[in-house]
């Protein structure tokens, strides 16, 4: 099954951008190293705290993914529609067996965000593959992720994007989407909300200050 075609299935109207939770009913919205700086009073980085978010992140893709299930690794590259796309290190660098790239699919898509004028002038590329767990270096692939904001290996990105890649971890067995969006949290969002009863009871205490009431009412009426 094509990517586009399982999600308009499996998760109708949902728009695979950044604020999943905020779209859809059955959501978490985690917050990593809450109540740390990003930097110490020297002005260096806190790599304790990033030590803290790698764990944390790291810990919730291994709760939502096992070995058997079936993967999409989705990648949305934003940037003009004149920029000629550079190397994608994603693929290149966190896949064990390189072979796999050769079964991307790509998606041509309009610009996802409204906050440029003459968006008609952006647009939004997707890359897509079906893989599973043991087929990607996730560890350092989610540290990569964590790194958007910092100087820091290892990193994703293509010259000319307009943002930092989005990596959308999809598992097409379970029906649930893993957003990393950088060093700060992660949305997790299901298809029904007893998917998500054992990651909600297990890791509350990571949950964002502006999903809990919303999360009360879906597990706790």
């Amino acid at each position: 099954m094509e990517l586009h075609i399982y999600l308009e299935r499996v998760f109708p109207g949902l728009k695979l951008r950044p604020s999943l939770y905020k779209q859809w009913d059955a959501s978490l919205h985690f917050e990593f190293a809450k109540d740390q700086n990003q930097f110490l009073p020297d002005g260096s980085l806190n790599m304790r705290m990033f030590d803290q978010v790698y764990e944390q992140a790291t810990v919730l893709f291994e709760r939502l993914f096992s070995d058997e299930d079936e993967l999409f690794l989705v990648t949305n590259i934003y940037q003009k529609k004149s920029t000629h796309l550079g190397s994608l290190k994603l693929y290149s660098r966190y896949l064990k067996d390189k072979n796999l790239k050769y079964k991307l699919k790509l998606e041509t898509l309009p610009y996802i965000f409204n906050d440029v004028d003459n968006a008609n002038q952006y647009q939004t590329l997707r890359f897509s593959l079906r893989c599973q767990r043991q087929d990607i270096h996730y560890q350092k692939l989610i540290k990569a992720i964590c790194h958007e904001d910092f100087h820091l290996k290892p990193r994703l990105g293509s010259k000319g994007c307009v943002y930092y890649p989005d990596v959308f971890f999809i598992n097409k067995t379970k029906d649930v989407i893993y957003l990393i969006y950088d060093d700060r949290g992660a949305e997790v969002v299901a298809k029904d909300g007893e998917t998500l009863r054992p990651v909600y009871e297990n890791f509350s205490e990571w949950l964002a200050k502006d999903c809990k009431e919303k999360v009360q009412l879906l597990f706790e009426g």
